[in-house]
């Protein structure tokens, strides 16, 4: 059986002086002074810019590549505080978070120089080709085929829940390339600029009205060789790598805080021992939680790849999330309004209308208790 690593240390003095800044920053914005819950699923590109300029994306990458070299921590640090502040960081959110790492570890130069400078000015939006119509999860199972033609490739397929495509620059999609001998074989990924011809971008609206989601078709898309990101068939173990970025951050238990913090906040006004018991209880699963997601962002920066623990921070971080604002329309019969002008009903409605998709994104509950099963031993 496989134990999980969770060693925490936190103990830099460094954190302190970047939270700071960061606080100071979001205090300022007059973006930021509007929040929402599942804040990294809103997305304003202007802010991700002004974040950009502020230094505040790409901070663990190369100077050269436009990053600040800090931390891992320190980039914990500031992701926490924007989602803590309910700020709308999806624009850059994918492209910063996953799309950059991939691309430095597995990216030709070219790639490097041209994609990531932008990335960390704010201005560089990446969208996830992974999940198509009939392969949600189930990644081994894509049909997106890209066939070589001449110097470069012919792609066609479809992606589906891409996230803000259509304000994206480029899409980072798995394809097939090649004939599996496995179901995990014969997959490469791509990084296909989203203004080529034969691509259409199809919205998709969400349970609260907003167009985050996408349908992306391709239709012979023709990209150049230097498309390919990495090696051809080593998508697999590419993807893979990936995921640990995508399921360990501090957005996969903060994403409702912004309203805990806004019910602790009346609880405090008019005290009683129900309030109290809720906040207690959510506290104790938060801060291990906390710890638990810390820990990888170290291991992440040390160049290890956590994907059992990621997965088991999403899938308890999915339930917190999706606990806190069930609990408040339940126990308290709180009032969730999404057109009213209470912070607290507000943000309940909008909790309460993104709250399924927790559960889906970055991996269904069933596949992340799948993996967690297996290196546990259990399958």
């Amino acid at each position: 059986m496989k134990a999980p690593n969770f060693t925490v240390r936190a103990d830099y003095p460094e954190l302190d002086r970047i939270r700071t800044a960061i606080r100071a920053f979001l205090a300022a914005d007059p973006v930021a002074a509007h929040p929402h819950a599942d804040s990294w699923n809103h997305a304003d590109p202007e802010f991700s810019r002004r974040l950009g300029k502020a230094g505040f994306l790409g901070m663990t990458w190369p100077k050269k590549y436009g990053g600040g070299e800090r931390s891992s921590l320190e980039r914990y640090v500031v992701v926490e505080e924007i989602c803590a502040a309910g700020a709308p960081a999806g624009a850059h959110w994918i492209a910063e978070r996953q799309m950059g790492p991939q691309i430095l570890r597995f990216g030709t130069e070219q790639q490097r120089q041209q994609i990531l400078p932008a990335i960390a000015r704010g201005e560089c939006y990446i969208a996830i080709g992974m999940s198509e119509p009939d392969s949600g999860s189930d990644l081994a199972s894509v049909r997106s085929r890209a066939a070589r033609d001449g110097d470069g490739w012919v792609i066609n397929g479809r992606k589906i829940w891409t996230s803000f495509a259509h304000i994206s620059r480029y899409i980072m999609m798995l394809c097939r390339t090649g004939e599996p001998g496995g179901r995990q074989q014969g997959l490469s990924q791509f990084l296909v600029p989203l203004d080529t011809r034969g691509i259409t971008i199809r919205p998709i609206h969400n349970m609260a009205g907003r167009h985050d989601f996408n349908e992306v078709l391709f239709e012979d898309v023709h990209v150049p060789a230097d498309a390919l990101l990495g090696q051809e068939g080593g998508g697999w173990s590419q993807v893979i790598s990936e995921l640990a970025f995508e399921r360990s951050g501090p957005e996969r238990f903060l994403s409702s805080f912004v309203l805990l913090e806004e019910f602790v906040t009346r609880a405090r006004r008019a005290p009683d021992a129900e309030s109290a018991a809720l906040i207690g209880s959510l506290a104790a699963r938060l801060v291990p939680l906390r710890g638990m997601s810390m820990s990888i962002a170290t291991q992440l920066g040390q160049g290890a790849a956590p994907n059992f623990e990621a997965a088991l921070v999403k899938e308890a971080g999915s339930i917190f999330e999706q606990d806190v604002s069930e609990r408040l329309l339940s126990e308290f019969a709180s009032k969730a309004d999404p057109t009213s002008a209470d912070q607290y009903e507000r943000l309940l409605a909008e909790a309460v209308l993104h709250a399924p998709s927790f559960s889906i994104r970055g991996g269904t509950r069933e596949i992340l208790r799948g993996i967690i099963a297996r290196d546990l031993g259990l399958r």
